[in-house]
């Protein structure tokens, strides 16, 4: 019988590291049962960073960075394969989702486009492995945003008949899945994640994430600005609908910072974590269908501060890691897109139309043999 595991690797919106899981579908189930972490390297951190934003030289500087992406996609891989004392052949592909640096869909004339850099010819030269990658193209070719795609992994994981769950991955950006009682499946992403709140601590702190929320809770929030944050249009249009940094970004943040006089800067991060903490609980709140149990799940599950904030807002609902559900908060995502991988593998749908709103089930993926 072939072997049924897979490699689902995750660099995610926040840009904090690269997460590797080693994930055994033979069950009924998916299993993971390996994990490694790998920091970016400070450059390849920055100029990932700077092409978010239109800039000089920029497709080979694209080039250039996909290409140190693979290889620290690759060396992930071999550690986690070391660790797990698995050889290389025994893996069936690997996911490889690269590094989303503009996410426009239906923008400009009609299609849009999502660009994720990534080198995954490279990756399988590296690895030996066969390597699935571009996920989002064929949905949004098919009509859809091209995101978030983990619903359809999130109800394979956490549902089950008969009862309504809601997942919320906190990453650079956050989404929420919202799993009906009878099997349907909504999902969309609420706003910014951690990214902002990221970007603000690394300006003023030099630490790259505000550990624990520790610093956001030493704060008070400003309502001016929060007022000005949360009037940011797509906070308020109904789903399907996708975001990124082409809009949650500095410049973006600047903006709503004009004319508003000296502001400390840990009020500035505690009003941001409150911005994640409301679009969030608003978007669970409207469309969550009364569900009594929130799963967490992504970087943001580890801050503290905003998780009492996310419980403070939704008084009704059991707000907890998705450790509680069975899966490690930072392994979720990676293992998404090892499940990904399989169902290019097997010719099966990776998308939901109630998600994304492509006009219908797309395979999605692009394929590298070993």
């Amino acid at each position: 019988m072939p072997s049924d595991l897979y490699i689902g690797l995750m660099s995610g919106t926040s840009l904090d590291g690269v997460d590797a899981v080693l994930v055994d579908f033979s069950g009924s189930k998916c299993l993971v049962t390996h994990h490694q972490s790998a920091p970016l390297a400070p450059e390849l951190r920055a100029q990932l960073w700077a092409l978010n934003t239109p800039g000089p030289d920029e497709l080979h500087r694209s080039a250039l960075a996909a290409n140190a992406l693979a290889r620290t996609y690759a060396q992930a891989v071999q550690a986690l394969l070391a660790d797990s004392g698995t050889p290389a052949q025994a893996i069936r592909a690997l996911g490889a989702h690269g590094q989303t640096v503009r996410h426009r869909p239906q923008a400009f004339d009609g299609t849009g486009y999502t660009l994720q850099l990534n080198n995954p010819a490279l990756l399988a030269e590296l690895t030996g492995i066969t390597v699935v990658a571009d996920f989002r193209s064929r949905d949004v070719a098919a009509g859809g945003q091209g995101a978030p795609l983990v619903p359809a992994f999130h109800q394979q994981v956490f549902w089950q008949p008969g009862q309504s769950a809601l997942v919320l991955n906190i990453g650079g950006i956050a989404n929420l899945s919202v799993l009906g009682a009878d099997g349907s499946v909504l999902g969309f992403d609420c706003g910014p994640g951690n990214a902002l709140m990221d970007y603000w601590c690394q300006q003023h702190t030099g630490q790259p994430f505000d550990r624990d929320g520790a610093w956001a809770a030493s704060g008070q929030v400003l309502p001016e600005l929060l007022a000005r944050l949360q009037a940011e249009p797509f906070l308020h249009q109904p789903p399907p609908k996708s975001t990124g940094r082409d809009l949650f970004n500095p410049a973006w943040l600047t903006a709503q910072l004009a004319d508003m006089g000296h502001a400390a800067p840990q009020d500035v991060q505690a009003t941001l974590t409150e911005l994640t903490a409301n679009a969030c609980a608003s978007s669970v709140s409207s469309y969550g269908n009364n569900s009594k149990t929130l799963a967490i799940c992504g970087g943001g599950a580890f801050n503290r501060h905003l998780m009492q904030r996310l419980q403070a807002l939704l008084p009704g609902v059991a707000v907890a890691p998705t450790d509680a559900h069975g899966l490690p908060a930072q392994q979720v995502e990676a293992a998404a897109f090892a499940w990904l991988a399989r169902q290019t593998l097997l010719g099966a749908p990776g998308n939901l139309q109630s998600v994304t709103g492509a006009r219908g089930a797309r395979v999605l993926g692009a394929i590298y043999p070993a």
